[in-house]
């Protein structure tokens, strides 16, 4: 079981609530704290008189706050093992996502034009894509006299791929890179290569939804550690040596959904944290060229810091480039890299020869895409965040600099109920616990803004409506049980 000190518990609540009695603002502030992920599930927490001390209160306080949590059902104790966060049952938590929590693209959205789906971060074609197209068709008849298989990659593209490592400060040689078919095949195969059934993985919360599934699907054990306000860096350094971790996946660049960018520090920290677990880090930078800024300082990637090999860094031109260009990659050491070709081959022999043409051309072209892609979501983004202030004025969000959505709360833990009333509105949304592990995050809402201001308040002004209609409901009463 993993555990936070009083220290760590006192850092995360902040200041002494001001509200009065303070036992009850204590109680809601760690019950914050579970809801919105950043105290995992099952966490043993703080002996009453170490929070106690930490916070500078009295132990009568503490205690006072645990009885009201455990009436709530968020803390369970049990004599001589201590006490450790959950929910309460009524809560119906799962370790996947509701039957109804639709998202992704397999679920298609209604036959009608007027709907929006607000379910799907990704933005259509830049403006230099045909263009780039006409060049890579004009280069196939190189190729198409070979058999077209090439399980690491067409060189060419690699050694693209690998001077844009260089330029960033990490020295990589082409035979570091493997180019699959898409970020989440990229994944799937570190997934397979790294992770034994049983293993433990840490992964953020929130974080992306189908890296979740990948790892439940080679029965990975997940180790959650929360990231709505930013990385600590003691706590996931806590998490990896107390669960003893094989693999840590992050998304340190414009975080999906939040948007957050990890610092420089961070990063290094990561590593090291890394290193002393013995684990390997995944870094998913397929947000990592999204800046609203293109000429803003970039941080040096996670693999910068790495110097024992234990880096695997993911790219992707689904986001930057086109959704529809199934090409993405990873950055590895060489021997992984070999390892990683071989096996593919029993499920994927070579991604798409043509696809990989064109992403090369785009990426000799990747000014262009960044300036427009920037242009364009910091458009999308202003035009999104007016509406809701005008509209949604109780919901809560940062404004990212980077990536492709708003990170919304809700004034109540509505999400899931908020995303099924909204598709009778004519907007899909995804809720919070999709992004997550264990049924927390039932106050968040993912909305990205890659469609045109217009369809965007649009979808805000029907969002409002629905959020009206869920706000108007009864509250939910738990069933009797019968035995």
């Amino acid at each position: 079981m993993r555990y936070v000190s009083g220290v760590q518990l006192a850092r995360l609540l902040g200041d002494v609530p001001r509200e009065r009695p303070v036992y009850a603002a204590l109680a809601h502030a760690v019950r914050t704290l579970v809801l919105d992920g950043r105290l995992a599930l099952r966490t043993r927490l703080p002996a009453e008189r170490d929070l106690a001390a930490a916070l500078g209160v009295s132990r009568t306080t503490v205690t006072a706050a645990y009885d009201r949590l455990r009436e709530e059902g968020y803390i369970e104790s049990r004599q001589g093992a201590g006490s450790w966060t959950a929910l309460p049952p009524v809560r119906m938590s799962s370790a996947e996502p509701a039957p109804g929590a639709r998202f992704g693209k397999a679920h298609p959205v209604p036959d009608d034009p007027a709907f929006i789906d607000l379910g799907c971060a990704t933005p259509g074609a830049p403006q230099v894509f045909n263009e780039a197209v006409a060049a890579a068709v004009e280069e196939l008849p190189r190729y198409s006299g070979g058999p077209g298989y090439e399980p690491a990659g067409l060189a060419g593209l690699r050694e693209v791929i690998a001077a844009g490592y260089e330029a960033r400060g990490v020295p990589t040689r082409p035979d570091q890179i493997v180019v699959t078919t898409g970020a989440q095949h990229a994944f799937t195969l570190l997934t397979q290569t790294l992770v034994e059934p049983g293993d433990p993985v840490m992964v953020e919360r929130p974080t992306y939804p189908h890296a979740l599934g990948a790892l439940r699907r080679r029965g990975a054990r997940l180790v959650p550690v929360g990231v709505n306000e930013g990385w600590d860096m003691e706590l996931v350094a806590g998490s990896m040596r107390q669960a003893a971790v094989r693999m840590a996946y992050t998304i340190a660049d414009f975080h999906n959904p939040t948007g957050l960018l990890m610092a420089a520090d961070d990063r290094a920290a990561l590593v090291d944290a890394a290193r002393r677990a013995d684990a390997f880090v995944v870094a998913d930078e397929t947000f990592a060229d999204l800046a609203h800024d293109p000429d803003a300082p970039r941080l040096p990637p996670v693999a910068a810091y790495d110097t024992g090999g234990r880096v695997a860094t993911i790219g992707s031109a689904s986001k930057l480039m086109w959704g529809g260009l199934r090409i993405g990659w990873i950055r590895t050491t060489g021997p992984l890299a070999r390892r990683l070709v071989l096996a593919r081959e029993p499920f994927d022999m070579a991604s798409p020869v043509l696809d990989q043409l064109i992403v090369r051309e785009l990426l000799l072209r990747i000014d262009d895409v960044r300036a427009e892609r920037a242009a364009t979501l910091l458009r999308n983004r202003d035009a999104l965040a007016a509406a809701l202030r005008e509209l949604l004025p109780g919901w809560e969000f940062r404004l990212p600099d980077g990536g492709m959505s708003l990170w919304a709360r809700l004034g109540a833990p509505v999400a899931t109920m908020l995303a099924e009333t909204a598709e009778r509105f004519g907007v899909r949304v995804v809720a919070g616990p999709v992004f997550g592990v264990d049924g927390v995050l039932e106050d968040y809402v993912r909305l990205p803004y890659v469609l045109p201001p217009s369809t965007l308040r649009d979808a805000v002004e029907r969002l409002a409506l629905a959020y009206r209609e869920v706000q108007a409901a009864p509250a939910p009463r738990p069933l009797p049980a019968y035995v």
